[in-house]
């Protein structure tokens, strides 16, 4: 129960590593606000957790690449909790196209849901962060927790945008940690692999893809978006009181294949 009574805001929360993130921690205590832009999507991953763990989960439905939303959903917290201890970047999506054949407006959305939602929901978001903690042991309870990918340490074939949003996402994440230290917040990042969520729905009802995955990780599979959760769980927790600017890669042995 790391997260008895803790406020947490998670991103790209309807679905995927993002509603398992927001699982996990009110599994632990915490009190989650889930935000996207699909009230459908978060309103039934909120009443789930609720039935499971009672009166741990509300939404809030926003556009976290638009400035106006994001300082809405400010006011909401402030009024609502007056604090918040774990922010969740998780909002974003892929794309795949050869870079030639990319139009400008295509990158630009995928480079303002993958690293403009991190900068401004992070930015705006901070201010109700202070340093808080156990003045015995040292360490400090608020974190920031951005999920960059795999894709930022190793470019994915026909996803020159994707890639180099999360690639940002990573230097972006030591940015943060390096100007927000002074002030209690710890800022990681987790760069999962290849996870079955709904964004990976065609590739994974593909025998080709599924073989490549076999081949290609040492676990021989793509992960689960609660192993992802879990990961990201304990950076955002006081056990990781003493990482910040750190990157985890969590992608089952891909990189050392």
């Amino acid at each position: 129960m790391r997260f008895i009574e803790k406020v947490s805001v998670v991103t790209g929360a309807g679905s995927g590593i993002g509603a398992a993130t927001a699982m996990r921690l009110a599994e632990e205590g915490a009190r989650v606000i889930l935000v996207g832009r699909t009230e459908q999507k978060l309103s039934s991953v909120a009443h789930e957790m609720n039935l499971r763990h009672p009166d741990t989960a509300s939404f809030f439905v926003a556009d976290v690449t638009k400035e106006e939303d994001v300082l809405q959903l400010f006011q909401h917290v402030k009024e609502k909790h007056g604090r918040l201890h774990v922010l969740v970047n998780n909002a974003g999506a892929a794309a795949t196209t050869n870079i030639r054949d990319i139009p400008v407006d295509e990158w630009d959305h995928l480079l303002s849901l993958n690293l403009r939602s991190v900068f401004l929901v992070s930015r705006v978001l901070a201010e109700l962060m202070t340093a808080v903690g156990d003045e015995e042991a040292g360490w400090q309870t608020n974190a920031i927790v951005n999920v960059a990918s795999l894709s930022g340490h190793k470019a994915a074939a026909r996803m020159p945008h994707y890639s180099a949003s999360k690639a940002a996402v990573i230097n972006l994440t030591r940015t943060l940690a390096n100007e927000y230290g002074r002030f209690g917040i710890r800022v990681n990042s987790v760069s999962p692999g290849f996870v079955d969520t709904p964004l990976m729905e065609n590739g994974m009802k593909n025998p080709r893809f599924i073989e490549s995955l076999r081949r290609n990780t040492v676990l021989g599979r793509a992960a689960l978006p609660k192993e992802i959760a879990n990961v990201i769980a304990f950076v955002a927790s006081s056990e990781a009181s003493y990482m910040t600017g750190s990157d985890i890669l969590v992608d089952g042995g891909w990189m050392i294949k």
